[in-house]
């Protein structure tokens, strides 16, 4: 379904100039190369709450994430996936969301309601209508060779993939749970 999150000058014009300081892409387009999927969950309880979170284009300054996300451009994701499996798109897969450190201008991100203070209750719904995400993606993005969980992201530091020009811009990610993205592609392939 879609759900689309405010994209508006703004928002465009804080993803330009997070391209040009994290990764040195100075560029008007925002516009990506999808070469991998990153899935996650959101510690979130609710999708009308994920979504609150994701719409403002400016990161909310009353946000106690806002030491270790530094500059302005919000998070968000190209997909959130509720409970019952039923998938929104947030935005164009192609245009930059800020979900993944390093890796946002080759990544599309889906985001799974669940994992609330860490813990691993994503659904098997949620496990099948990512499967049928990671299938339509890789079949819509050839060039989709790789998909992982938010927790293996730092794997790909020392990669042609990683863009980021802040050698301790990092955090240690758990999501989305120690199996969930194993058993999304057991069911996609």
């Amino acid at each position: 379904y879609p759900l689309p999150i405010q994209f508006d000058e703004e928002r465009i014009v804080l993803t330009q100039a997070y391209q040009k300081s994290h990764y040195g892409i100075d560029s008007q387009s925002i516009e990506i190369e999808p070469k991998m999927i990153v899935i996650h969950w959101t510690s979130i309880p609710t999708l009308k709450a994920t979504f609150r979170v994701f719409n403002t284009p400016k990161f909310p300054e009353n946000s106690p994430r806002i030491k270790e996300l530094p500059g302005d451009l919000n998070v968000s994701s190209h997909f959130i996936v509720d409970k019952d499996g039923s998938i929104y798109q947030l935005m164009p897969e192609t245009w930059m969301a800020r979900h993944v450190i390093g890796l946002n201008h080759y990544a599309i991100g889906i985001e799974n309601i669940g994992g609330v203070d860490g813990k691993d209750d994503l659904t098997e719904a949620q496990v099948k209508a990512n499967a049928f995400l990671v299938c339509y993606l890789k079949s819509k993005y050839p060039k989709i060779t790789t998909v992982i969980g938010h927790n293996q992201y730092l794997n790909f530091k020392n990669t042609p993939l990683w863009l980021e020009r802040d050698p301790n811009y990092q955090t240690d990610k758990a999501d989305p749970g120690p199996s969930f993205v194993a058993r999304v592609l057991r069911r996609a392939s």
